[in-house]
């Protein structure tokens, strides 16, 4: 394990600098929450922007359009566009972060051709085809069924708590291929076109307001053969290989934003003349260890390929802390926890340089969301046991 950068690495971070400095003023201005159609645009604009530069997929193979550079400078990269205050990812996270990687290490030759281009150059929108009403933090009970006929598989089943499918082009869809008693090994991971006919789209409202997640429906939904990544029935462990992505890199860019939000609330913690250094330190040194462990995380991803199972530490650590930041947050702003208006008042007020009451609450109730996405703390706990710790199986 090497934590230091390099020279090429600090030479990137210079050029990737200057880049964003002179890329972003030129950016329009960001769409509403609601408007689904101008989000898809305005991220992809800056993904296409991304492209041209070379500086998409900074650590995917130069075969599938990236930049075939290694993990630890796509971390420079992520570094940098949150030191910039640039937009990351948006709408595509699931194909930039998950199935785009899966797809590289797992996919053949002629689906990295097909699929990993346009996702680069923000032309494709993924979204994941996972979790479904009785199958969440048990995956491997899912029941969507996909069976064999001729060179397709005929879909139906349901999902839920599928992000961003109603801008998305395709979906990394996980079905059931074995018989039910099979569990994990009976799971076939598919690329599903979104325009498929038989496919219903359902938005689900969140407490915060969004319609980000959507249910989906499939009435006999034709998925051609060829879009299997990896074997029939070997999904489960194409499956974990997303995962260790999700997990184990994709949560970075929000590391690096919860430690600019804790410098923020730290300003205006001092400036109300009522203190919390103890609280803030602690949930400081908390972020800097894992900020120790993403860069470990990564340097294992530059030998291996993949994050491996420290993604699952990373996971579990980050969406509880990132909540006692929410609760911290609330607490400074008291009363003014009340709106989800943006107030102006007093030290706490984006007037005085901070965050807005309307960003802290929505930082605060968006947490809740951080220890059931990409696997529950109670599964992230039993990998840890099981798999880091060698405990058995509970």
């Amino acid at each position: 394990m090497d934590l230091r950068y390099t020279a090429a690495e600090e030479q990137f971070r210079t050029e990737l600098r200057a880049w964003l400095a002179e890329t972003l003023p030129t950016l329009p201005e960001k769409p509403d929450t609601g408007d689904w159609a101008g989000r898809r645009a305005y991220d992809t604009g800056f993904q296409r922007l991304l492209f041209d530069a070379g500086y998409a997929g900074v650590d995917w193979p130069k075969e599938g359009g990236g930049r075939g550079s290694s993990p630890v400078e796509q971390l420079v990269y992520v570094e940098e566009l949150e030191r910039a205050h640039a937009p990351y990812v948006g709408v595509n996270f699931v194909g930039l972060l998950h199935a785009g990687p899966t797809i590289v290490a797992e996919g053949t030759p002629e689906q990295r051709a097909r699929y990993l281009p346009p996702i680069l150059r923000g032309d494709d929108v993924w979204c994941q085809g996972f979790s479904e009403p009785d199958a969440g933090s048990d995956l491997a009970a899912l029941r969507t069924s996909a069976v064999r006929d001729g060179d397709d598989y005929i879909v139906n089943g349901s999902k839920i708590w599928t992000s961003h499918a109603e801008v998305a082009d395709f979906c990394e869809l996980l079905v059931r291929t074995g018989p039910a008693e099979t569990k994990h090994k009976g799971i076939s991971w598919l690329i599903m076109d979104m325009d498929a006919p038989g496919i219903e789209i359902r938005p689900l409202r969140t407490i915060a307001g969004a319609t980000e997640f959507a249910e989906l429906f499939f009435h006999d939904v034709r998925v051609p053969v060829a879009n299997r990544v990896g074997q029939e029935n070997d999904g489960w462990r194409v499956t974990m290989v997303t995962l260790s992505f999700e997990r184990g890199t994709a949560f970075v860019g929000e590391l690096l934003q919860s430690m600019e939000l804790l410098h923020s609330l730290r300003e205006v913690d001092d400036a109300d003349g009522s203190p919390n250094a103890d609280r803030i330190g602690h949930l400081g040194a908390e972020l800097d260890a894992l900020w120790a462990l993403t860069r470990r995380n990564v340097s294992e991803a530059a030998r291996t390929g993949v994050p491996g199972i420290g993604g699952s530490v990373f996971k579990l650590a980050f969406s509880e802390l990132r909540q006692r930041i929410g609760e911290l947050g609330m607490d400074l702003i008291g009363r003014g926890g009340l709106s989800w208006d943006e107030l102006d008042g007093p030290a706490w007020s984006r007037s005085a340089g901070g965050p807005g009451n309307a960003e802290l609450v929505d930082t605060w109730v968006n947490s809740f969301s951080r220890t059931i996405a990409a696997g529950t703390s109670q599964i992230q706990r039993n990998i840890v046991a099981e798999r880091i710790l060698g405990l058995p199986k509970g």
